[in-house]
């Protein structure tokens, strides 16, 4: 007799040992040629609605035989044009046809469809009878001619939509208008470059430059002149740099363009709170070099970061300029960019993620909430070092929610200068910590408690401070209070708000 615990160790073993087995495929992956050739499908079911939708994708003439037919299949009928051939199915329907798919209502109807498809050669799907199936039918991504196939061999279809989802958003809309315009150029380029080698340099600077950038965006005009340039070996030989918002931290918020571009770069530039798993996203050969700077450490100033831009730039390299959260807000881009102009550097700008929207979300706080927040101010913390109230403060007095990033070392003057301008000092306040990474952590409580934080030390790292009411909207639920010997009359206070 086995244990309870036996049996589970023992069945733990047979699926390890399945899991780490050498992986041999029970389908071979292949595609039909199907334009202008005959498919049919055989029933009128919802089910049979479901392939012809399939189907209606391709270039194929698209029959379907079935005396009866659901609502489903009208409809599918009236948006794919597919004729219907309204009687019982025959051995003649299949004569000449590329592809059968049959969905009848019982097994015997579609093993007779099946049988005749056999006798005729031609290779037949019987909907969701796999047993009888010469081929399946896997989840699909169209960017024609440009086509991705997810199958699981129907052991778990939904994780195959789910693969399939992910990739439609790694693939550019004009992926297919992209190989279509390739295809047009292959005769010049075979013309141009008799030799092998030369002729695949030709398509990597084709695919990983401007002729792409331009046909993805559109323009395939300028696309043509770009090509025509790497035709003729007159093209730019300039490189371009990429100022890449990385998001907060985490990886999953990185944007898509901003992931195909670090890809294609030869060098990355990051700065010092890009998390590594976002600099590993690079391909494998690129270079990479952290040009980091920290509150009183920097490891290479502002001017050598931009010479560095520059000369890579200028030896014909695509540069990655990686900055955390949007390269636009406290990012200091705006050097950069001047830099760039001054010396004829082509570059682009790829948004991300800031600090502000990702820990606001994070902590649910509503940066503006309507009767009590209508706008929303960043700034940052070091411009308190003065002796007067920086330019922002008095939106804080009016209302305004307040985004302080750098805010972790003038916190405690931050509010004791706000509360003495007049503020209220249960006005809420948010500290949020490494957004957006495992290890973040969020406080709040009121402004009272943002004066005492230096002495309590609830905070241990760089934080963005946000300020204002519409911070009584966060849930209190994802927060510690600030200051625990006030965490009682916060939680009230916070409490109320939430409640008007």
């Amino acid at each position: 007799m086995f244990t309870a615990k036996e049996y589970a160790n023992d069945k733990i073993a047979e699926l390890s040992a399945g899991f780490t087995a050498s992986a041999k495929l029970d389908i071979f992956p292949a595609f039909f040629k199907v334009s202008e050739k005959p498919v049919v499908i055989v029933g009128g079911s919802d089910e049979a609605a479901s392939k012809l939708r399939l189907l209606s994708e391709t270039n194929a003439q698209i029959s379907v035989i079935a005396p009866t037919i659901s609502a489903a299949m009208v409809r599918t009928l009236d948006l794919t044009g597919a004729t219907l051939i309204a009687r019982d199915f025959s051995f003649e329907d299949l004569v000449g046809a590329a592809l059968v798919f049959t969905a009848g209502e019982s097994e015997d109807h579609d093993e007779r469809v099946v049988e005749a498809a056999r006798l005729t050669g031609v290779p037949v799907n019987a909907v969701d009878r796999p047993h009888l199936c010469d081929f399946i039918t896997p989840s699909i991504v169209n960017r024609a001619p440009v086509v991705v196939a997810v199958s699981t061999d129907g052991t778990a279809p939904v994780l195959a939509r789910r693969i399939k989802g992910q990739i439609e958003q790694l693939l550019h809309p004009r992926l297919g208008a992209l190989a279509r315009f390739a295809d047009s150029l292959r005769a010049s380029v075979s013309q141009t470059f008799r030799e092998g080698r030369s002729r695949r340099l030709f398509w990597e600077q084709f695919f990983d430059g401007q002729p792409v950038k331009a046909a993805l965006a559109g323009d395939f005009a300028q696309a043509e002149d770009a090509a025509q340039e790497l035709l003729s070996g007159t093209e730019n030989k300039h490189g371009l740099v990429s100022l890449i918002g990385a998001g907060p931290g985490s990886e999953d918020l990185l944007t898509l363009r901003a992931h195909r571009t670090l890809q294609n770069a030869d060098v990355i530039l990051h700065d010092a709170l890009v998390p590594l798993e976002i600099v590993r996203m690079a391909r494998r050969d690129a270079e990479i070099i952290s040009v980091g700077k920290r509150k009183g450490c920097h490891s290479k100033s502002q001017d050598e970061i931009n010479a560095l831009i520059i000369a890579k730039a200028q030896a014909g390299l695509k540069v990655a300029r990686l900055k955390s959260g949007d390269p636009m807000i406290f990012g200091r881009a705006g050097e950069e960019i001047a830099a760039m102009r001054a010396n004829g550097v082509a570059y682009e700008i790829i948004p991300g993620v800031t600090s502000a929207l990702a820990g606001a979300a994070e902590a649910e706080i509503p940066l503006t909430l309507r009767g009590t927040a209508s706008s929303v101010v960043f700034t940052t913390g070091h411009d308190l070092t003065g002796g007067l109230l920086p330019d922002w403060a008095h939106l804080a007095l009016t209302g305004s929610t307040v985004a302080v990033y750098m805010g972790r070392t003038v916190a405690r003057e931050t509010a004791a200068r706000l509360r003495e301008s007049g503020l209220s000092p249960d006005t809420p306040v948010a500290i949020l910590e490494n957004v957006a990474r495992n290890d973040a952590r969020r406080f709040i409580g009121t402004l009272i408690d943002l004066e005492n934080l230096a002495a309590e030390k609830s905070a241990q790292s760089a934080a963005l401070i946000i300020i204002g009411e519409a911070v009584a909207g966060a849930n209190l639920a994802k927060c510690d209070p600030i200051a625990a010997s006030r965490s009682a009359n916060t939680n009230i206070i916070l409490k109320e708000g939430i409640a008007a």
